[in-house]
């Protein structure tokens, strides 16, 4: 298992740091693809849950989300937007009068979830992308810090803790294989990786130790926060699309927030 995941790890790691680093259509359509498949599976997890959630609607507005993070100038997309948010509620009221759903609130709530997590967050992959100042080194740096915070959360977590740093669980319900002794490790590593590369890219060391930690910290909360509606629909992982890896949910929980973020350290600091 372990050698499995290193090796799509080797082989997709760096093709996708290339992707970013191509920028356009290299990016723009590799990127929509992955989460367009997350939303899928978030739609289909929330239907497990016994909630009624149209992906023929969600999608839709998911990617109008990222077109309008990719080409922000074109207003169009807002207002095809704004009717896919008035579609989708629409649909809940249709659900509710016709009593075809007794949890139209949550249905409500679920699909507008879907889409701030998935649309608007995840529309920080492009927007990030395509900020004027040293776009493909921060997004490349954004990438990284998270990767190297889960890396090394999970090699201190597997390989120290218990054996010679203790072992004390950082979240026993939702995912009890998480250390605390992990996460310090993850925060550690994911800082001092994120500095190394901000070396070699030339980016600024201080907005770059930021980005770092604040990557390392908040990354596993992302992690958490899916693997809570995993346990409610009694999954392992949210996909198959990346082999042991799990799903495209399972991949991008946590670098949605990373890049998130250093889109808007990038316009704090330009």
């Amino acid at each position: 298992m372990l050698w499995q995941r290193a090796l799509i790890a080797l082989t997709l790691g760096p093709l996708a740091l290339y992707l970013v680093y191509l920028g356009g259509w290299y990016y723009f359509l590799p990127i929509t693809a992955i989460i367009i498949s997350a939303t899928y599976e978030f739609g289909q997890m929330m239907q497990r849950m016994g909630l009624h959630i149209s992906l023929w609607i969600l999608i839709p507005a998911v990617v109008l989300q990222l077109l309008n993070g990719q080409w922000p100038e074109y207003q169009l997309f807002g207002v095809l937007f704004l009717v896919s948010l008035l579609v989708m509620l629409a649909y809940v009221l249709w659900l509710y009068e016709r009593r075809l759903s007794d949890t139209a609130p949550m249905d409500w709530m679920a699909m507008m979830g879907g889409l701030v997590l998935l649309g608007w967050v995840g529309s920080h992959f492009l927007r990030l992308r395509g900020v004027e100042t040293s776009a493909w080194q921060w997004t490349i740096l954004a990438l990284v810090s998270t990767w190297a915070a889960d890396s090394g959360a999970y090699l201190v977590g597997k390989f120290m803790a218990g054996r010679i740093l203790g072992r004390h669980q950082l979240s026993p319900r939702l995912s009890p294989n998480k250390t605390v002794e992990g996460y310090i490790g993850g925060v550690v590593l994911g800082t001092a990786i994120t500095l190394t590369f901000a070396y070699f890219l030339k980016l600024p060391w201080l907005p770059s130790l930021v980005l770092g930690l604040l990557a390392s910290i908040v990354s596993p909360l992302g992690d958490l926060g899916i693997s809570l509606l995993k346990r409610e629909a009694k999954i392992k992982d949210s996909g198959t699309v990346f082999g042991v890896h799990g799903g495209a949910l399972d991949r991008i929980d946590s670098v949605l927030w990373s890049v998130t973020m250093a889109y808007y350290l990038v316009l704090f600091i330009s």
